[in-house]
């Protein structure tokens, strides 16, 4: 029987079921790619991480599965597995993750808050199909750009009480579009401590909604820089449970994305 020390935790939030619940599974053998895809299952979160010491003292190799398929990187999952070793080993203040593409994702502590640098990733212009807009239930777009390195559709709307507002047909949302992995709906926000507000909805790899998504401001942060000409912005990802963070631009290549997490849950997985 192999057994595993497992923990949820609720990322980018200050409160506990808020935020974004992530698993986390502390490796100390290697797992094959059905035995994480099958906890991933079990556990039933949007994503959960598997990471492995690779070198003393702060090292580690980091895999990410949601329910459906292995994602290459995710933000709030990342930000789960930081939360637990900071936890675990609280005489570190930083660590190296490497994932399955060979990023090299640097995390440091705060205090109570986490930084992790992510990749900036560009859009281009992409029109959204007619099918898929009725899905989510938007009639009229500011823009639309995908972004292939995560092979996400971005629509901006024109406001972020449409945003919440949105009640999207999942099945029809589903069957209108066959080779994007999710789409990302933003608007500019109207309120007084954040900049932009998104959803994401990727019922193609994972569940219907995403309640917070780090991985998608790899491209979100740059889209709005250009627009408000900012580095340095805060972001609300309004989905039912919420969730903030802070993202900054440091280069063309990198970007910091600062928040908190709430450790809900430890226990032992056997299998």
């Amino acid at each position: 029987m192999t057994k595993i020390e497992t923990y949820i935790v609720d990322s980018f939030t200050d409160k506990p079921f808020k935020g974004n619940p992530a698993g986390v599974c502390l490796l100390s053998q290697k797992m094959t790619d059905e035995q994480m895809l099958a906890i991933a299952k079990e556990l039933g979160l949007s994503e959960t991480a598997f990471i492995k010491l690779i070198d003393q003292p702060n090292k580690y190799s980091i895999r990410y599965f949601s329910p459906v398929m292995e994602i290459p990187l995710c933000g709030h999952a990342t930000l789960a597995s930081s939360k637990v070793l900071f936890e675990i080993n609280p005489e570190i203040n930083d660590i190296h993750f490497k994932n399955i593409q060979g990023l090299d994702l640097m995390v440091k502590k705060f205090q109570e808050k986490i930084e992790m640098e992510f990749p900036v990733y560009d859009t281009m212009p992409q029109n959204a199909p007619d099918e898929l807009l009725k899905a989510l239930g938007i009639e009229r777009i500011v823009n639309s750009e995908f972004n292939k390195e995560t092979n996400i559709l971005l629509i901006e709307i024109e406001s972020c009480l449409l945003l919440n507002n949105l009640t999207p047909n999942f099945e029809k949302l589903k069957a209108s579009h066959d080779s994007i992995n999710g789409v990302l709906v933003t608007a500019i926000s109207d309120k007084n401590n954040f900049d932009f507000e998104s959803r994401y909805f990727w019922p193609w790899s994972g569940t219907n909604e995403d309640p917070v998504t780090g991985g998608t401001h790899t491209f979100l942060a740059k889209y709005w820089s250009e627009r408000l000409n900012k580095k340095r912005m805060k972001s609300f990802q309004c989905s039912e449970r919420t969730g903030f963070m802070e993202v900054e631009l440091i280069n063309d290549s990198k970007l910091t994305i600062k928040s908190e997490a709430q450790i809900i849950l430890k226990g032992e997985l056997r299998i």
